[in-house]
């Protein structure tokens, strides 16, 4: 597969008036044409800010203390590259934003003018960005509204963002993403403001588009359940750093860092005993303005060794496509196994063929 995204080293921090947040510390990516990657971890761990870096969206108090966003995309039966971090904030916008790499954003109505109808919003970006004359851009602005799953598109044309559902705000946001055919798209918790049933048909809704289309998605999500169901690949964050990535089988059958043993163990699962507690992972992620000595996981980690409390581990390789930073995986360290009630999660998945999604 060709890679359509190398993210290296990027490190990000803000300056606030208690200090400098280490917001994204020393992260690599890789994303790959047609490829769902899911970037999972608690609030404040740098999900949002990565992306926000590779979208070129950027605070005055931010600084991009190191790093190289490279995005390769095909024109012309060529493959070109852009070092996205190079450009200015106006070349972002006029050259990559929408046209290539497209956002969804966790809340719809933040993302809507609440004075255009839905129909001049969508029409807006094929009119400046692929020069579309308003003919076109209102038969293509219809399609996409029969693509996201609208019905009585006209209707909906005319309506402005409060006359609409939240579940169907969400859907128009993502039609205005997909409007100028991106190559990647990601989307920032997009599913969280929405109930149940609305959640999986717009991931339904997402990965059907995903297999016409052959676009890269990126999700941000905190939901485990969510990544089972649409991802190929996760990278695990916490305190600004990816602890663990591989694939979703490597995440879900053959997890490796405690955080990621903390985070599928809180997972609720409907075939477990019910008197069983759910499990919470204990404290609280730590300040990003005074990270402590040490792995920040430390002081939450059953598991944690004495080198964890001196030192942050690098990474380690358990194969060509999952790695973790976790000093249990040091050639030197003693054996951990994981907690027991999940290895009997794991095992019950695998022995009744049942998939993680």
């Amino acid at each position: 597969m060709e890679k359509t995204l190398t993210i290296r080293n990027l490190s990000v921090s803000f300056s606030t008036s208690n200090g400098t947040v280490r917001a994204v510390r020393n992260v690599d990516l890789d994303l790959y044409k047609g490829e769902t990657l899911a970037i999972v971890g608690e609030s404040g761990s740098g999900k949002s800010v990565t992306v926000k870096a590779v979208m070129g969206i950027t605070s005055n108090n931010q600084t991009i203390e190191s790093g190289s966003i490279l995005y390769r995309y095909e024109q012309n039966e060529n493959w070109t590259e852009r070092e996205l971090l190079k450009l200015t904030h106006n070349e972002m916008r006029q050259q990559i934003n929408g046209t290539h790499i497209a956002m969804v954003f966790q809340d719809p109505m933040t993302s809507l003018d609440p004075t255009m109808t839905i129909g001049m919003q969508l029409m807006e970006g094929m009119m400046h960005h692929l020069h579309l004359s308003k003919q076109a851009a209102r038969k293509r602005a219809l399609e996409l509204l029969e693509l996201v799953g609208i019905t009585d598109s006209e209707k909906r044309m005319r309506n402005y963002p409060h006359q609409l559902s939240g579940g169907m705000r969400q859907r128009v946001v993502i039609a205005i993403a997909l409007s100028c055919n991106p190559d990647i798209l990601i989307c920032d918790e997009p599913t969280t403001a929405l109930d149940v049933t609305i959640q999986a048909k717009i991931l339904e809704l997402i990965k059907e588009i995903q297999e016409k289309t052959g676009i890269s998605v990126i999700y941000i999500t905190h939901d485990l359940g969510v990544v089972a169901k649409v991802a190929d690949y996760v990278a695990v964050m916490y305190a600004g750093r990816i602890v663990e990535k591989g694939t979703v089988d490597d995440i879900f059958y053959d997890p490796r860092h405690p955080y990621t043993w903390g985070l599928l163990s809180s997972m609720p699962d409907l075939s477990i005993d019910n008197s069983e507690r759910l499990y919470t992972i204990p404290g609280s992620p730590p300040n990003m303005v005074n990270l402590p000595a040490g792995d920040p996981f430390a002081p939450r980690n059953q598991f944690a060794l004495e080198a964890d409390y001196k030192e942050e581990s690098p990474t380690f390789k358990i194969s060509d496509t999952h790695f973790a930073a976790t000093w249990l995986l040091d050639e030197r360290a003693p054996h951990v196994e994981m907690p027991v009630s999940l290895r009997r999660r794991i095992d019950a998945m695998k022995e009744g063929g049942v998939s993680h999604a």
